[in-house]
């Protein structure tokens, strides 16, 4: 599975020595001449993410000197994995996170290989640590499932295949599983996920899995899975379906997630729910001022064919709060107002609580996942006031658009449950150290730290 690591002990690993650029000067100092050369030859600065290659006197590479910013060890170790010599390399120096260093390594690795060969050589870094294996092991296995599933496109990843890939992740730990599909949403009151589904020739689902103890803390997943949005009769742009396919971001990301836990065994118990759907257009599909059902018996007038993951969302979270878990999180790729707000990069998150969102920021920085609260401004409720339903899926301004996505959201969230909400982007639009171009797992290490550091102590 991870052929650019090197998990047996060897002599034979060529050092790659770890320095900070402000302390590169001091290091020089200590070198022979044929090094002090040699760098400065080739115009070496220790610069973060830049790397000299040094040979003995025979031509064979001996060791490698890599700049560092020990703030960000993507920038430093996320490129390397394609960049260097096919050898076994071992880190040195005392200002790297290895942990950090060796994720950013294997993310930087990543490629989609399901329609095209990957023919790379990869260079291996060599973790000989049992615990730092199986950490890594997990932490990667997940990463690029959630990558994986994201990149596949809808035409070999629609709600069906969704479904088989939860299937069999529920599986491998055990898990409860089950599905409850197309018409059959209506008979089990999900009236929600059925009307934004029924117009595919997939039919619309809701997967649901539980894993654990049932003694331990319940803590529920719910992700948003429209495998594919055309905008509905709302339709959008051919530049605004074009990436249509990362709209199962949110699911792609619960099912990561739920690996983690499943794979180091939280001592929590796990649900996880998925609405899987494709907002296709037929003869059937929804209109515009439609007004249609919910789990709850709240009425959602349909302001927006294009605002449909928040309706499915809806009955997800109505179903995840009838067991009354201590916990809900959900995933979702739901607005570009998000992205307005805080980029491509950054994972904007809600929360019902202020313990919560700032334990949450705490371990996002500790594991370098970056996130950012945005506010639920309940004076916003107002636009979504419908006159003729309980709620509207759209706002009657464009103004604020990810909270009042949130605000939807929260109408079907029962009052005392911690409720953490991720508007997210899951897709990497640019090539960057550690984050390859394509789909993208936001949020996940921090809410894992955030879960670890809840339950593992109990």
């Amino acid at each position: 599975m991870l052929p650019y690591y090197h998990f047996e002990k060897t002599d034979a690993a060529i050092p790659l020595i770890c320095i900070v650029e402000n302390r590169f000067a001091a290091f020089l100092l200590e070198q022979p001449d044929r090094i002090k050369n040699w760098v400065n030859t080739v115009n070496f600065t220790a610069k973060a993410g830049s790397f000299c290659l040094l040979h003995d006197n025979q031509g064979n590479l001996e060791q490698v000197l890599l700049g560092i910013d020990v703030e960000d060890p993507f920038q430093s170790f996320g490129a390397l994995a394609k960049q260097l010599p096919n050898q076994v390399y071992l880190l040195q120096g005392d200002d790297c996170d290895q942990r950090l260093a060796a994720l950013a390594w294997g993310m930087g690795a990543y490629a989609f290989t399901r329609y095209k060969e990957d023919k790379r050589d990869y260079p291996k870094l060599l973790i000989h640590n049992k615990r730092d294996q199986d950490w890594l092991k997990a932490m990667l296995r997940s990463t690029y499932l959630v990558r994986d599933l994201i990149n596949t496109p809808a035409e070999d990843m629609g709600p069906e295949e969704l479904a088989l890939a939860a299937k069999e992740l529920a599986a491998e730990y055990a898990a409860d599983y089950s599905e409850i599909v197309g018409d059959d949403l209506l008979k089990e009151n999900y009236p929600a996920i059925h009307a934004i589904g029924r117009a595919s020739s997939s039919a619309p689902r809701l997967i649901d899995f539980t894993w654990g103890n049932a003694s331990h803390p319940k803590i529920t997943l719910v992700g948003k899975g429209v495998c594919f949005d055309t905008g509905g009769l709302d339709i959008k742009p051919s530049g605004g379906m074009l990436l249509m396919k990362k709209d199962m971001g949110g699911a792609a990301n619960v099912l990561g997630l739920a690996n983690l836990i499943m794979a180091n065994e939280l001592p929590v118990r796990l649900r996880v729910l998925i609405p899987a759907v494709e907002n296709a257009i037929a003869g059937n599909a929804l209109r515009p001022s439609d007004v249609i059902a919910s789990r709850v018996g709240k009425t959602i007038e349909i302001g927006n064919t294009d605002g449909e993951g928040r309706v499915i969302v809806a009955d997800a979270i109505a179903e995840a709060c009838r067991d009354k878990p201590e916990l809900i999180i959900d995933f979702t790729t739901l607005t570009g107002a998000a992205r307005v707000a805080v980029g491509t990069e950054i994972a904007a998150f809600f929360s019902s609580s202020t313990a919560l969102a700032v334990e949450l920021t705490m371990q996002a920085e500790k594991t370098l996942d970056p996130v950012w609260q945005l506010p639920l401004f309940r004076p916003y409720r107002t636009m979504l006031n419908s006159t003729i339903a309980d709620i509207n899926n759209a706002a009657n301004s464009g103004n604020g658009g990810a909270i009042t996505a949130a605000l939807f959201i929260e109408e079907f969230v029962t009052p005392g449950i911690d409720w953490l909400h991720f508007d997210i982007m899951a897709y990497n639009n640019k090539e960057r150290p550690g984050h390859p171009h394509g789909g993208e797992a936001m949020g996940m290490r921090a809410v894992y730290a955030l879960l670890c550091e809840r339950y593992c102590s109990q």
